[in-house]
């Protein structure tokens, strides 16, 4: 029976393997090298599902958004999966901040993804707590889910299907087959033994997050090599029993920046957070939480909180973006250095197919990625 592997046990690994799984005479094998899937970038972000406002036309992070958002809110309510429709707002204190929603407002428009500006009156009677001194753009499609059960999920319909699980194991080098028209040969390095096995496959997908770079590079020839780039971003969590609102806030988008700003979301508990700043690391493994950006989160919360408890927000957990660049993540029209996913078959490697700078929105895209993928190998 012929082998498929993916390397990578993240959320959009896990939809993929669980995608190629559906595949009649074909065997899928899932490598990752922790202990447990999601453990990385997966579990460690907003949890929101995003609604595709900000990438750009002709975008693979707004189509695969767009369409990974539907699918996924499709299985949340068919297999039970706990999700929230929180619904978000994009507040402006100012004009130039207000002309950056406006082109958010009729960039969405043009994608047809539904958008409305909120008067102020309603909104200081939907969320008394919050500052927007110019005005209020609300995102109706943006929502929450719990990660942890979504990959859950995702693990168990792959075994259900026929799928195969290797946690602890490590990629130590993979090996072209007949130059690449004959499959690969992947050695493997099982964590709990320190074994050495060594894998055939006829398709390999590397869905590797933080280390998919270096595994591209590890195969392609040097002309096709990708530079990484890390942005580790920290989270606070918020212990005061209020101001507590009930919708996701974010700040106006600014120009040239790594992130969408320190923005307030909510988990499934109920339970307020911020974050991500955006702290450039090269170690990608490096997740200690930076403690030296908090009083600049606090002044950037406080611009839309102004009630809000500095002395009860605390350093909580940090996560790390793989990038392919540092420009901006804010890109309607895929100006200021946008990079967007990388997600191809590689020429001359047959049955290779890459997926690089898999950050925000890849949880939302997580299943149209796996369709994706899936028609690059078979269609």
């Amino acid at each position: 029976m012929p082998l498929g592997a993916v390397v990578g046990g993240g959320a959009v690994g896990l939809a993929t393997a669980r995608r190629l799984a559906t595949r009649e005479n074909t065997s899928t094998l899932l490598i990752e090298r922790h202990g447990t899937v999601g453990t990385e970038t997966s579990s460690r972000n907003s949890e929101v599902i995003h609604a595709g406002i900000y990438y750009g036309h002709d975008s693979l992070k707004t189509a695969l958004c767009l369409k990974g958002k539907r699918l996924l809110y499709d299985l949340c309510d068919k297999e039970g999966i706990p999700y929230k429709n929180t619904k978000k707002w994009v507040v402006a204190q100012d004009e130039q901040q207000h002309n950056e929603l406006q082109k958010t407002y009729h960039f969405a428009r043009s994608i047809g993804v539904p958008i409305q500006f909120v008067s102020l009156a309603e909104a200081k009677s939907r969320e008394p707590d919050v500052r927007a001194n110019e005005a209020v753009l609300e995102s109706p499609t943006t929502g929450i889910l719990d990660s942890h059960a979504y990959m859950s999920f995702l693990e168990d319909s792959l075994l259900s299907r026929g799928g195969d699980l290797a946690c602890h194991t490590i990629v130590e080098s993979i090996e072209t087959i007949d130059s690449g028209k004959g499959g690969y040969k992947v050695s493997v390095r099982s964590g709990s033994s320190g074994d050495l096995a060594t894998i055939t496959t006829e398709t390999l997908v590397n869905s590797a997050g933080l280390a998919a770079v270096d595994l591209s590079n590890s195969l392609l020839p040097r002309s096709r090599y990708v530079k990484p780039y890390y942005a580790k971003g920290s989270y606070y969590s918020y212990s005061a029993p209020s101001p507590k609102p009930q919708t996701l806030i974010y700040p106006a988008p600014g120009v040239g920046g790594a992130g969408l700003g320190t923005h307030l979301t909510i988990d499934m508990a109920g339970q307020v957070r911020f974050g991500p700043d955006v702290e450039w690391v090269e170690d990608p493994n490096d997740l200690s939480v930076n403690e030296t950006g908090l009083p600049a989160a606090l002044d950037a919360i406080e611009t839309y909180l102004p009630g809000i408890r500095r002395d009860r927000v605390q350093l909580d957990y940090s996560g790390i973006r793989p990038k392919l660049g540092k420009g901006s993540a804010v890109a309607r029209g895929k100006g200021d250095g946008f990079a967007d996913f990388l997600i191809r078959k590689e020429e001359g490697f047959d049955g290779f197919v890459n997926l690089l700078g898999i950050e925000s929105p890849g949880l939302t895209s997580s299943l149209a990625i796996g369709d994706m993928v899936h028609d690059l190998l078979y269609k």
